[in-house]
């Protein structure tokens, strides 16, 4: 059995093909066994190639030895490196395979559940639930309006009885101030001093004419009769 059967567990294929995880395990184990070996092969290409440098022309014969040896290691190594490219392409495949194949069971799995969620709705029934919806909506934006809205008195007040009432306060005001007006004397007599004439003199201002009591009594009525019809 080759060391490729045994990286990929020949056994294993008599019961049955591996899995796409299995398979990726195996080829990355082999992957980690190739680049060991090639590390292998760089250093006795390297070595068999300081031992031809070291013989050189003193011993010809191990130099062309040492060089044949360093061409072989060279051809293990060209294989090793094509092997590896062949293994590393299919690994990549087999893990976009394999991510494929659980990105579909878990769209599977979604499907199933969209659809068994989906049993039980009716796309009428739905439908029918939204016009509620929308019916009620409007239903309660109608309410909402109505209670926004002021409250108007469901009687109307006739303005002109109302003017009526008001020209029949002013009058009656009207006449309350002129009843309660005190009108004004026109007779006024001196006071009589009590002083001397010649200390009230000094003391008091001089009395106004007769004719001025007149025209000030005269002026008051005016004033009055105007306020009275205005």
């Amino acid at each position: 059995m080759s060391w490729i059967s045994k990286a990929f567990g020949g056994k294993k294929e008599k019961n049955g093909p591996i899995t796409p995880q299995d398979a990726i395990q195996q080829l990355r184990t082999t992957e980690e066994m190739l680049n060991k070996k090639s590390d292998f092969l760089e250093k006795k290409v390297e070595q068999e190639l300081n031992n031809a440098k070291r013989h050189g022309t003193k011993n010809k014969r191990m130099a062309i030895a040492a060089l044949k040896r360093k061409k072989r290691f060279e051809k293990q190594l060209a294989q090793i490196d094509g092997t590896l490219s062949t293994i590393e392409f299919q690994r990549e495949a087999l893990e976009n395979a394999n991510t494929n194949t659980e990105v579909l069971k878990i769209m599977g799995v979604a499907s199933k559940s969209l659809k068994a969620a989906h049993q039980n709705l009716n796309v009428d029934e739905v439908h029918d639930i939204m016009d509620d919806l929308s019916e009620q909506q409007e239903v309660s934006q109608e309410i909402s309006e109505a209670i926004s809205n002021p409250i108007h008195f469901s009687g109307e007040v006739d303005e002109a009885e109302l003017e009526a009432e008001l020209e029949e306060l002013e009058q009656e005001g009207l006449a309350n101030k002129l009843v309660n007006a005190t009108p004004p004397t026109r007779d006024r007599l001196p006071s009589i001093p009590t002083e001397e004439p010649g200390i009230a003199d000094r003391r008091a201002p001089p009395r106004p004419s007769r004719r001025r009591e007149v025209d000030h009594d005269d002026e008051d009525m005016k004033h009055l009769a105007s306020w009275a019809t205005g």
